[in-house]
């Protein structure tokens, strides 16, 4: 079972599913934003954080097991609002495709349904953080040093640093969260869509709340096609003065959008 967070004691469910490299606490601040009337479940995505590795990235997979975490947290098996940024978009709109039972609304975070062509990029980070000695490595402050290079946005190495996690106290070691071994090797199936393996399953013809940032190259008016194919109940909302960590850059404006969305009667 995916290692995941509650927050909330009642209400109507919201599940989070973080982007790569993330982890489910991530979404603590939004999650906490909507916990005084939902319950909320903040999920550790397979390879991330605390849940367990795998021998191969799937997104099929992955979808699976955050359909049975959903289904085996529902309690009294009301189907949840899904909400995923990037990787985790891609795996929330999967387990709406393959489960729609499972979720009654799906807020997909800047990303879209289509292969994108940005592994350099990331290939840089995870080649980058594998080079960090983590044997040798003292302070956290180093480990930024050390990224500063490859990751010169100081945004995005704090966001890679919350999976550099300390053992034992401040004499313990260092371990990375992430099954970067994993994560750098199947990098290309992590940017791409598994669209030859959905033959056969219908559209998602709930409602679908598409957001993106205004800065960012992840949402773009060409993606629109894919999008309405396949979620042809989807509206989108541009985020100004945001890039692809919407959530993170403009967290105010995210959760009174979230909110209004959740609030809509079906």
């Amino acid at each position: 079972m995916l290692n995941h967070t509650s927050l909330g004691e009642s209400g109507p469910e919201v599940a989070f599913c973080h982007g790569l490299f993330g982890q489910g606490k991530n979404w603590t601040g939004i999650g906490k934003a909507v916990a005084d009337d939902h319950r909320v479940l903040l999920i550790d995505l397979p390879d991330h954080g605390q849940s367990p590795r795998s021998e191969r990235f799937d997104y099929l997979a992955y979808a699976d097991q955050v359909a049975e975490l959903i289904d085996a947290e529902g309690g009294s098996h009301d189907p949840v609002a899904l909400v995923g940024h990037s990787m985790g978009g891609k795996v929330a709109m999967l387990v709406a495709l393959r489960r729609p039972d499972l979720v009654e609304r799906l807020v997909v975070v800047d990303v879209a349904p289509v292969a994108y062509d940005h592994a350099v990029e990331f290939d840089g980070y995870i080649a980058a953080m594998q080079a960090i000695d983590l044997e040798t490595l003292e302070r956290r402050s180093d480990a930024d040093e050390a990224l500063r290079e490859a990751v010169p946005d100081p945004m995005v190495r704090g966001f890679l640093l919350q999976s550099l996690r300390r053992e034992g106290g401040a004499s313990g070691g260092w371990r990375w969260l992430l099954n970067l071994e994993l994560l750098g090797r199947d990098l290309d199936l992590i940017t791409d869509w598994p669209e030859e393996r959905l033959a056969g399953v219908a559209a998602y013809e709930g409602p679908v709340l598409w957001l993106g940032g205004q800065r960012s190259p992840y949402v773009r008016p060409d993606y629109a096609t894919a999008m309405d194919r396949w979620f042809p109940r989807n509206r989108r909302v541009t985020v100004k003065d945001a890039g692809h960590w919407v959530h993170s850059e403009q967290p105010e404006v995210f959760v009174e959008v979230l909110r209004r969305f959740l609030e809509q009667h079906v």
